[in-house]
């Protein structure tokens, strides 16, 4: 099966550090594998991740077919890549990091094209002016502050588009230094740090160093911990290009989500698996029968600066992996927007019997979106063999 690509594995050379773990899945991005000569084939740009195909050829001709993983589309144009930078045919030196499960599969820390511009993992770019890409240490681009902070009719005014700062990490590779603020991005680790673990996203699930383990803030049922421990990958809704929940897919992964206000309605629509909500503001109370959904029904209404969206009738799923939910749900978001700094922040809390033991609570922040709102399609490869893929002959 992976005959295939052993030669190419065998000819390149591979640095494991002395602070070496085993990586993000089944990556192990304490190694590195190097690519040099190598011919772009295609790239997606697809949530959850983007991936880039490409052939490497040995001394006697022989071709292996390669993927790497890159990040989010969201969060690469975010970051300034573009699809259209990675043409097929194009020569490039590819350094990655291997999947220990998959020989075809790899981790993207850094791309050299042809004409020398190299790439990172994490890094930020914007077209020089003499031609070619500019790296720049934090954000590429000013989101645009100058909207009107009330709509004529009174309201706070926050429709647009909309995204939570990025977190990268503070090695531009992808392979140390943790997850920080890209706008504190220069007082971040050194590279070479030991990597952290990707941010959880949502409300943390972490516990005291005594007493039960808390999920935002509260205990589970019995059965909510039960299934928690017996939660995989194949349950996780994200490796199905389905949204988790309406609290964790507005922020998780730096995606650019959209509101529009009208006269009778609110329409919320996420960047990361296109779910869209509306929510009924000439409504006072849910009606009898809801058709259960990811989205729930919503009805809201404004408390002085604050739009408070209460919904109800959700289809069983999980609200934060691996915290599952019933169609008991309950979701209270509350928004209210900062006139002066035009950040929207969202409270929350949402009550389950079936799961929750007390309410699950947390908040978020985000601010004017410095790329526009799209529609991506998800497609998720990352438990797709590709050297069975393509199969294993030379």
């Amino acid at each position: 099966m992976a005959a295939r690509v052993l030669f190419v594995l065998a000819s390149i050379a591979v640095a494991v550090p002395a602070s070496a773990h085993h990586g993000f899945g089944t990556f192990e991005v304490a190694k590195t594998v190097n690519f040099p000569g190598a011919t772009i084939t295609r790239v997606e740009f697809i949530n959850p991740h983007s991936w880039l195909y490409f052939e490497v050829r040995d001394a006697s001709g022989r071709v292996a077919k390669m993927r790497c993983e890159m990040r989010s589309a969201h969060v690469l144009r975010r970051s300034g890549w573009e699809r259209e930078m990675f043409r097929a045919g194009q020569r490039a030196d590819i350094t990655a990091s291997p999947d220990r499960a998959d020989p075809g599969s790899c981790y993207l820390q850094t791309i050299v094209l042809a004409d020398g511009t190299r790439m990172d993992r994490y890094g930020q770019y914007v077209k020089a002016p003499a031609g070619g890409l500019k790296e720049v240490r934090g954000p590429i681009r000013s989101a645009n502050l100058n909207r009107p902070a009330r709509r004529s009719t009174g309201e706070p005014n926050i429709a647009g588009d909309w995204a939570p700062e990025q977190f990268v990490m503070a090695d531009p590779r992808g392979t140390g230094g943790g997850l920080v603020p890209l706008g504190r991005i220069g007082q971040a680790a050194q590279p070479g740090a030991p990597a952290a673990a990707p941010r959880a996203g949502g409300a943390g699930r972490g516990a005291a160093a005594a007493g039960p383990r808390l999920y935002g803030g509260t205990e589970l049922t019995e059965l909510g911990t039960s299934m928690a421990a017996a939660f995989t990958q194949k349950d996780n809704p994200r490796f199905l290009c389905q949204t988790t929940s309406i609290i964790f897919d507005w922020t998780f992964d730096g995606p650019v989500n959209r509101i529009t206000q009208n006269r009778d309605n609110i329409t919320i629509e996420y960047g990361q698996f296109n779910l869209k909500r509306t929510v009924h503001m000439n409504m006072k109370a849910h009606p009898a029968n809801v058709k259960p959904s990811r989205a729930g029904h919503s009805i809201g209404r404004w408390e002085g600066e604050t739009l408070v969206v209460d919904t109800v009738g959700f289809s069983p799923g999980v609200l934060n992996a691996p915290v599952r939910h019933s169609d008991k749900l309950h979701v209270v978001e509350r928004f209210t927007l900062d006139p002066k700094t035009m950040r929207l922040t969202r409270q929350y809390e949402a009550e389950d019997p079936v799961y929750l033991k007390g309410k699950y609570t947390g908040q978020d922040v985000i601010e004017p979106a410095d790329a526009p709102y799209a529609q991506d399609t998800c497609k998720e490869l990352k438990d797709v063999n590709y050297s069975q893929q393509v199969g294993a002959k030379p």
